[in-house]
């Protein structure tokens, strides 16, 4: 299940906060290693690393590293911080964080009885790559919005794996990331996408929150076997905490298997099936017969949900904007541009739905959490 093996830090390729790339020399020759310093220490050249080479070896494309699990002659101090929240539990590197909804936590007191959303807006999407085509939709309409990206643990569990979340936030576009379930490395930690989702309104004060899966994702061509059946619970939660959900459909011109093809059988089935609470679908006004096919292949999602069209006018020269290389599968912008639109265009539709009269940028009063609906009920035991 896992390959091992040694190898030497020969150099330092790059890095970004929570991350180093390396290139490191195993006995099969050289290979491009991955690092999370927070887990494993900083390695530095000359380094002796174990490496797990499971991914590289099956020539993931995202996960195609191998990755290092320890610098044994140089093992990292224990951590002394708070937090009592495992994550990747009984796994050989679980670790433990500070959850934003524990005990112990300065946010536990404003979580504690959270129970709503007060009507944030917030995108569901179903592959990480769509997060910066999202941003650039929204900002386009409203540049000043307070964005939270909300990770789910369908595919990286360390959010420091995303380079693209490093940036989005260097870049002002971010202003933070929740991890939730088994992910972790997020600037905030919460147990649930429920606790996630109220923390990136109360803690982070976002004003929009986007969810998707971390880098990569799991599928094995199956109606239910794919991990981005997780939008479609994620429709529910923030419905449930009374949300305005919007659903970022998956469709492509440029992937050649015939279930992604157009409209993708995940978005079919994710918010067709799974997603019982209703949500804006975003439509995206897509030229020729290939938009006449998505309208169509749109169509059944309007038992449940409101189908909003979108026009995409002007999303071209917001996604050439990006602060962030768009790429999606391998593809980039102009291989698959109708994948960026249709996700820029669920961020004009989640911009749409802010209060105009109230620009995110003024200095408003700081955002908290109503009253629980019956304040004399006790918390229920445990929490």
């Amino acid at each position: 299940m896992i390959r091992w093996r040694r190898g030497e830090v020969v150099r330092v390729r790059r890095e970004w906060p929570g991350a180093v790339e390396l290139d490191v020399a195993t006995e099969e020759g050289g290979a491009r290693a991955l690092a999370y310093p927070a887990l494993v220490g900083r390695p530095e050249p000359g380094d002796t690393v174990l490496l797990n080479t499971t991914a590289l070896a099956m020539g993931l494309g995202t996960g195609g590293y191998a990755m290092v699990v320890a610098i044994p002659d140089r093992l990292p101090e224990d951590p002394d911080g708070p937090g009592h929240l495992v994550k990747a539990r009984y796994t050989p590197l679980q670790a433990t964080v500070l959850g934003a909804d524990e005990q112990d936590s300065p946010h536990h007191g404003l979580l504690r009885e959270a129970d709503s959303l007060g009507g944030m807006p917030v995108v569901v999407a179903d592959l990480h790559s769509a997060l910066p085509a999202v941003l650039c939709g929204l900002y386009g309409t409203r540049p000043h919005a307070r964005v939270a990206y909300v990770m789910l643990d369908g595919g990286a569990l360390p959010a420091w794996f995303s380079m693209s979340c490093a940036r989005l936030k260097e870049a002002g576009w971010l202003g933070g990331t929740v991890t939730v379930g088994q992910a972790f490395g997020g600037d905030v930690e919460a147990v649930t996408v429920h606790t996630g989702l109220l923390a990136a309104r109360y803690v982070l004060e976002a004003d929009v929150a986007i969810v998707t899966q971390g880098p990569g994702n799991l599928g094995s061509g199956t109606r239910w076997g794919f991990s981005g059946v997780s939008a479609g619970e994620a429709v529910n939660a923030a419905a449930v905490l009374s949300g305005r959900p919007v659903a970022a459909l998956r469709v492509s011109e440029g992937d050649r298997r015939e279930r992604h093809l157009g409209l993708s059988h995940h978005s079919l089935t994710a918010y067709g099936r799974v997603a019982l609470a209703p949500a804006l679908v975003a439509v995206p006004e897509l030229p020729g017969d290939f938009g006449a096919r998505v309208a169509e292949q749109a169509r059944p999602l309007g038992g449940r949900h409101e189908l909003v069209p979108v026009s995409v006018d002007g999303l071209h020269e917001a996604l050439k904007g990006s602060p962030v290389r768009l790429s999606t599968m391998g593809r980039g912008l102009e291989e698959d541009l109708a994948y960026f639109l249709t996700s820029a265009a669920a961020g004009r539709l989640a911009a749409s739905l802010l209060d105009p009269d109230r620009p995110s940028e003024d200095p408003a009063d700081p955002v908290s959490p109503p009253p629980p609906a019956d304040p004399a009920s006790p918390p229920p035991p445990g929490s």
